[in-house]
């Protein structure tokens, strides 16, 4: 997925999802917060994005 370089943001207009982002909270270990950190940073994206698209991906 694009980063979205070279796509103008508009405040509250979603980029890449037909909805917004809203923060959510999620308890995680140490180890398993640096994993998700190093997996996201592999693909150059946030921790965040990496769930997301993670959880888009996973088949019904």
């Amino acid at each position: 997925m694009s980063t979205g370089k070279g796509i103008k943001r508009i405040k509250n207009n979603p980029v890449f999802y037909p909805e917004l982002k809203k923060g959510h909270e999620i308890s995680l270990t140490d180890y398993s917060w640096n994993k998700l950190k190093s997996l996201a940073k592999k693909k150059g994206i946030s921790a965040s994005e990496y769930v997301e698209q993670w959880l888009r991906d996973t088949a019904d």
